[in-house]
């Protein structure tokens, strides 16, 4: 399968149909982003998010049209007040205090107090894209109409994204059973309460100072019933794991190169990348997968019987190790978990994720309807897989790593990759345990947090789905496995580089060939035993920064 053909399949996974190529994908997204964005509460985009998360979105706006039916939600919302229900966070108190009713004079204050005593969070600040993506999010809940919230609140919102005022959001504190803390910290500085904030790339200051630079108003108190629809919901929650989507895509794209030069260093067989046999499997992402590492290394002389026996290799290998045959079924677990984690972002982004929600009746009146809209235990549930699936790959990584070092494993490559005289020196043994001493971490952190439930609140919230922790522990897993995958890179690097002298005119595949070329760009090859710190630090930057990707594949 060439890469054309790669690509096509790659597209159907995404999107059901053979599709544009990426290139016009591409074009299509920057046009939009220059254009700006227009909620509605029903459009929101993956890839109008990421622009929102990377600061590249351009204005956004509510559409008029969602303008409108916020406003007649609004007047619904209060004819039910006056014709005598009784709603949680409008006329009553919250949770274990849900049945102390508010009088009309209180309710106005209450939206106030709700912010203060809900803004405990802690913990180290949220990245400034994924608190300007929640109150993108937010704001589009809110474009459905559906929270009885006024436009205006929409508005104050998003004048904060497009003046570039960044909330100052807490990381701890919420339990994925809405975002409380986190968005009752930006609810401060949206009303000019309290609260800290950025402006742009800015200092943390006072968030009076900062809405002053930007030239917003400084007060904007809320009105009845509108603080708990920006508390309760899943906006923070779908921007980090929207970010922690991007980061895992990533990762799986570094470690595919990293596989790649494995494959080099060790002479591998081919033959597990057969394409009848990823078909048999019947999984899409499988079948590209290995598609993907054929178009990488199809041009391999090293990956050849010539290629063995020029290395002293005297007999058939039949079959290399299960690491090596079913890296391509693993990888491709992974992906297809990300393909349906783009459709979960989708479907959250544009949904009505608060409680109470307000529904006009089929005699024109209308009224609240109390749920659970706000729960995240689908996130939470696909987040808990996508870190499993992550420290699976890691695992993988590791043994990758593991055969490197060993001779008898790697075919002849010398102990420890050691440059000659192996013995006197160590070589790149104690590279390869920085990975051994991360994964045992990893595998605790991908316990699943979902099923750590605990009754809080008086037993009111006697379920809570623990998203937030969930998505915590991958974000802390995605940096133990670049550590673990950028090791990966220094040992199979080294390994071709100590093969080179005897394979001698036999070529590598181009694309191997070019990305181990970047690689040593940065890190030299290993000779004489050195200070490795600054090798490990600059091989895990370039992992992070995305630098090795094998490209045009």
């Amino acid at each position: 399968m060439g890469v054309a053909l790669a690509v096509a399949l790659a597209t159907t996974l995404v999107t059901g149909s053979a599709g544009p190529a990426p290139e016009r994908v591409v074009v299509a997204a920057s046009a939009a982003q220059e254009a700006g964005i227009t909620l509605d509460g029903d459009h929101l985009t993956v890839e109008q998010m990421r622009a929102v998360l990377r600061g590249k979105a351009g204005e956004v706006r509510l559409a008029p049209e969602a303008a409108a039916g916020m406003r007649t939600a609004r007047a619904g919302a209060l004819a039910a007040l006056d014709a005598g229900q009784r709603v949680y966070g409008w006329n009553q108190a919250l949770g274990p205090l849900k049945d102390r009713p508010l009088t009309d004079a209180e309710q106005r204050d209450f939206q106030a107090r709700v912010l203060r005593s809900h803004a405990a969070g802690t913990g180290d600040e949220l990245p400034p894209g994924i608190a300007r993506l929640a109150l993108v999010l937010r704001a589009n809940a809110m474009a459905r109409a559906r929270m009885g919230v006024r436009p205006e609140m929409v508005e104050r919102m998003l004048a904060l994204v497009n003046a570039g005022v960044t909330p100052v959001m807490p990381s701890i504190g919420s339990l994925g059973t809405g975002d409380l803390q986190p968005m009752a910290a930006a609810g401060l500085v949206l009303t000019g309460d309290a609260g800290t904030a950025r402006l742009r790339e800015g200092s943390v200051r006072g968030a009076r100072e900062v809405l002053r630079e930007a030239g917003l108003p400084v007060d904007f108190p809320l009105e009845a019933g509108e603080a708990l629809p920006l508390i309760s919901g899943s906006g923070v929650l779908t921007a980090r794991y929207l970010a922690s989507v991007d980061r895992s895509e990533q990762f799986l794209d570094e470690f595919r190169g990293a596989f790649a030069l494995f494959m080099e260093a060790t002479r591998a067989e081919a033959g597990s990348l057969d394409a009848r046999t990823h078909a048999e499997r019947r999984i899409p992402a499988e079948e590209l997968e290995a598609a993907l590492l054929r178009e990488a290394t199809h041009d391999s002389a090293w990956m050849t019987e010539e290629g063995r026996a020029r290395f002293g290799e005297t007999s058939p290998r039949v079959q290399d190790a299960v690491s090596v045959r079913a890296a391509p079924h693993i990888v491709a677990t992974a992906r297809q978990t990300l393909d349906e984690a783009r459709t979960i972002i989708t479907r959250e982004a544009n949904a009505s994720t608060s409680n109470p929600l307000l529904f006009e009746r089929s005699d024109q009146t209308w009224e609240f309807v109390m749920g659970g809209n706000w729960d995240g235990a689908q996130i939470g549930h696909a987040i808990d897989t996508l870190n499993a699936q992550i420290t699976d790959v890691s695992v993988l990584s590791h043994e990758l790593s593991g055969r490197l070092i060993a001779s008898k494993w790697s075919y002849g490559l010398p102990d420890n990759l050691a440059g000659p005289p192996v013995g006197l020196n160590s070589g790149m043994v104690q590279v390869q345990t920085v990975g051994a001493a991360l994964i045992p971490e990893m595998q605790a952190r991908a316990m699943p947090a979902g099923v750590l439930s605990r009754p809080e609140k008086f037993g009111q919230e006697d379920h809570n789905t623990m998203a937030m922790a969930s998505v915590r522990n991958l974000d802390e897993n995605l940096r133990r496995a670049e550590v673990v995958l950028a090791v990966q890179f220094l040992l199979a690097a080294q390994g071709i580089d100590l093969a080179r002298p005897t394979m001698g005119e036999l070529p590598l595949a181009k694309a191997t060939d070019d990305l181990h070329r970047r690689f040593r760009e940065r890190v030299a090859v290993l000779g004489d035993d050195r200070w490795m710190t600054p090798d490990v630090d600059t091989a895990v930057a370039m992992v992070r920064g995305g630098a090795l990707r094998l490209a045009g594949v």
